[in-house]
C-alpha cells in the first residue's frame, strides 16, 4: 500500500483544536477535522491513529509547553513573589495564545477527565509540580506562609482559565445591558489575580 503524502501534523492539530473547543470530544468529528486541515482522513489516521489519539496528543502538547514555561520561570534568579507574578502573567499569555485551551479544559473537567490517559495526566501533573517548586522555595525562604502547593496552583491558574473561558458570556451580558463588561481587560484581571495571590501567600498575612 502506498504511504500517504506527508502533511504537517501541526496543521491537523490546529484544526482539531478548533473542533474540540467548539464541540467537545464526543461531538467532534474526524471528517470535519480533516476538512479544516485540508487533508483526507487517511492522513489524519496515519499520524494519530484515532480521534482519541489526536485529542490526547493535542492536550499533551499544550501541557508540555506550559510546564516548560513554568520551569523556565522557576529557574530565574528573582524573588519567589516575582516568580508567582510571572507565572500568572505567563499562564494568561499562554491561554490567550492557545484560545482553544479553556473551552477544552472546562469540558474535560465537567466530564471528570474521562478522555485522559496516563501519559496525558502525567503531562498535566507537571504544571502543579512546577508551580509547587516556586511555592516551596517561597515557603523555605520565609516569603510565603505555609501553603499546600497544589492549592497554590489552583489559586493561581483556575481564575485565569475561568475568566478567559467566560469571555463569550461576558459579551452577551454586556449586549443585554445588564452589566457593561466590555471595558474589562485581560491585563487588568491578571494584575488583580497577581495582587490577590501575593496577599494570600504572604508570610505576614
Amino acid at each position: 500500500m502506498a504511504r500517504p503524502a506527508r502533511v504537517s501534523p501541526d496543521r491537523i492539530l490546529a484544526a482539531a483544536a478548533v473542533e474540540f473547543a467548539e464541540r467537545g470530544f464526543a461531538g467532534a468529528r474526524v471528517d470535519r477535522i480533516a476538512r479544516r486541515a485540508r487533508v483526507n482522513k487517511a492522513m489524519l489516521y496515519y499520524h494519530f491513529k484515532s480521534k482519541q489519539g489526536l485529542y490526547r496528543t493535542l492536550l499533551r502538547q499544550i501541557f508540555t509547553l506550559a510546564a516548560d514555561r513554568l520551569r523556565e520561570i522557576a529557574a530565574l534568579d528573582v524573588s519567589p513573589t516575582e516568580k508567582v507574578d510571572r507565572t500568572i502573567a505567563g499562564m494568561a499569555a499562554l491561554v490567550s495564545e492557545y484560545s482553544y485551551f479553556p473551552a477544552i479544559m472546562m469540558r474535560e473537567v465537567a466530564e471528570g477527565g474521562a478522555h485522559l490517559d496516563r501519559a496525558t495526566l502525567t503531562a498535566l501533573a507537571n504544571l502543579p509540580r512546577a508551580v509547587g517548586a516556586i511555592v516551596q522555595d517561597g515557603i523555605a525562604t520565609g516569603v510565603f506562609r505555609p501553603i499546600n502547593p497544589v492549592f497554590a496552583y489552583f489559586t493561581m491558574l483556575a481564575p485565569i482559565v475561568f475568566y478567559l473561558a467566560g469571555a463569550p458570556i461576558r459579551n452577551e451580558i454586556s449586549d443585554l445591558h445588564v452589566i457593561d463588561m466590555r471595558a474589562l481587560s485581560t491585563d487588568d484581571f491578571v494584575a488583580h489575580v497577581q495582587e490577590a495571590t501575593r496577599r494570600a501567600f504572604a508570610a505576614d498575612l
